[in-house]
Order: structure tokens, then sequence, then C-alpha cells
């Protein structure tokens, strides 16, 4: 089964995810950047979502740079989604790496043809 690692700290939109995700997914969740490094820094994930505003001090954005600069990693497809919807943003998240970027609220259909589209073209 395919591994998923979703970044986002608000409890509804990761019940939503799972529901959505889980006939696909092995998913994991994390809140924080220093939750993906205490706990998930060492995993393969086929599809990583982050939002860009997270708990702790590492906000999405510096996070996704992160994952995107680790050679093991790289290859990665990372869908940023965020409520974060101006211009500005979706510069700022193509910069730091991301390989998409989606705003909230999104259609269930749109989000699962997109993480679909990802991981055919990795």
């Amino acid at each position: 089964m395919k591994r998923m690692l979703i970044v986002e700290d608000d409890y509804l939109t990761q019940k939503i995810f799972l529901r959505l995700f889980k006939n696909e997914f092995k998913i994991d969740f994390c809140e924080a950047g220093e939750e993906y490094y205490r706990n998930y820094i060492n995993e393969k994930y086929d599809i990583i979502i982050a939002d860009v505003s997270l708990k702790g001090s590492k906000n999405g954005l510096e996070l996704i740079h992160e994952i995107k600069n680790n050679p093991d990693k790289k290859n990665t497809p990372i869908i940023c989604l965020t409520a974060h919807a101006f211009a500005k943003d979706r510069t700022n998240a193509l910069e730091s790496g991301a390989d998409l970027f989606l705003t909230k609220p999104i259609l269930n259909i749109n989000l699962l043809n997109a993480v679909k589209s990802l991981i055919k073209e990795k």
C-alpha cells in the first residue's frame, strides 16, 4: 500500500483527509516540523500534503524546503494545501519546493485527482 504523510495541525482537516485517502494509503499525520523530525524523517512516502500554518517553530514552507533539499526525499511529490491564497503565497510555496499549490477549501475530487496525478508523474 502506498504511504502518505499529511502535515496538518487542524484535527477536523486531518479527519477529512483520513476518510478521503484511507482506502488507498497508509497515512501518517504530523502537526509540526519538530514532530516530523522526531517521528517521520526516516520514513519513505509516496506523497506529502503540507499546510503552511503549523504548530511549532517552523512553518510548512520551511519544512517543504528542508524535505526537498534532502537527497533521499527530493523526489517525493509535495502538495502545499493552504488557506493562504494570494499569488505571493503560491510563489513562495513553489519556490520552497512544493510540486503543486492548492488552496482551501478544495473539493475532495480535485484533491484526489491532484494526488493521483502527482503519484503517476513520479
